[in-house]
């Protein structure tokens, strides 16, 4: 139980793509804003034309950071995104802000990996956490209340899918109530994986199709799980993971449900990182922690990260956001 109840917040704008702007957080002094990296020398046309063909100008990534204000637990965080080389727009999207809700401080972080376009990647961003905020039992049951919240919010998008497109997302988010509680959760790949005393400890379920329970689940609704085409397992042919966010032809075999799992913020909890699978194909999790623990800045650490996964020639879009506590 936290206490009390949540008050209407105003959803955040969203934009992302490779030729113009990528997602960014909801600006404001606590979230430090989505910063544009720009160059102060001109590159000759040429040499800009040809960067930004193979998405590494600096409009392909975006990245910033934050800190809380109020919390006696002081939170950190950074984040960077770059658009990948898969040949189609960027399609993820983060949230990163804190809002200070019924005498309590939330950090609020949130990787969405949208997938056949970024519509309903771009809605959750606006509007997942205020649909979970708008919980009547969010402050005395904050878990039941995150499952209901995505319940509701795929069901809108179902509802929407000529407006919003046929397309879907995963999403990985985490609700931090003044620097001494955490709540994760998990739809789909995107990954949030906790240092704890040095160590990883994977804190979110990858829901892929070919595991027992989810293959149960997929065929006990009339769906199939098959490696053909491609060369990973796909809901019904089509999809690589076995829960997401909308995606209308296969809304009777996929799951919205999140994983959600409570971690306490002692001592031993250093840092958080939340990712897309564009950075977990390409790097276990006690890479990615080794890599992250001897820099204290978050955002250079969310740096460091998604340029290791470009040069493990990662192809698909790479989002992360580093949260550290007691900085």
């Amino acid at each position: 139980m936290i206490g009390g109840q949540a008050a209407d917040s105003q959803p955040p704008s969203a934009s992302a793509s490779c030729s113009s702007s990528s997602s960014s957080s909801p600006s404001g002094p606590a979230a430090g804003g989505g910063l544009r990296i720009h160059r102060s020398k001109r590159r000759p046309d040429i040499l800009n034309m040809l960067m930004t063909a193979a998405c590494l100008s600096s409009s392909s990534s975006d990245t910033g950071k934050g800190q809380s204000k109020l919390s006696s637990n002081k939170v950190t965080h950074g984040f960077h995104l770059v658009e990948g080389r898969s040949g189609h727009d960027m399609e993820d999207y983060h949230v990163a802000e804190y809002r200070y809700e019924n005498d309590h401080e939330l950090g609020l972080f949130a990787i969405y990996d949208g997938h056949l376009g970024d519509s309903v990647a771009s809605y959750l961003k606006a509007n997942l956490f205020n649909n979970i905020l708008k919980e009547p039992l969010f402050w005395s049951d904050p878990q039941e209340s995150i499952k209901n919240a995505y319940s509701s919010t795929n069901k809108y998008i179902l509802e929407n899918s000529k407006q919003l497109g046929p397309g879907g997302s995963t999403a990985v988010t985490a609700i931090v109530v003044d620097g001494k509680d955490m709540w994760i959760a998990n739809i789909g790949d995107s990954r949030a994986v906790v240092c704890e005393r040095g160590t990883a400890n994977q804190l979110t379920v990858d829901h892929e199709p070919h595991t027992t329970n989810e293959r149960k689940r997929i065929e006990k609704q009339g769906g199939f799980v098959s490696t053909f085409p491609g060369d990973v397992p796909r809901v019904n042919g089509q999809l690589a993971v076995a829960r997401a966010f909308g995606d209308q032809s296969l809304k009777a075999h996929l799951s919205s449900e999140p994983d959600v799992k409570h971690i306490q913020i002692n001592p031993s909890v250093e840092f958080v990182i939340l990712a897309s699978d564009g950075l977990w194909k390409v790097m276990k999790n006690q890479e990615a922690v080794d890599l992250v623990k001897s820099t204290k800045d978050p955002q250079t650490a969310a740096k460091r990260l998604t340029s290791e996964a470009l040069g493990r020639m990662s192809k698909d879009d790479i989002s992360c956001i580093v949260i550290r506590f007691r900085c």
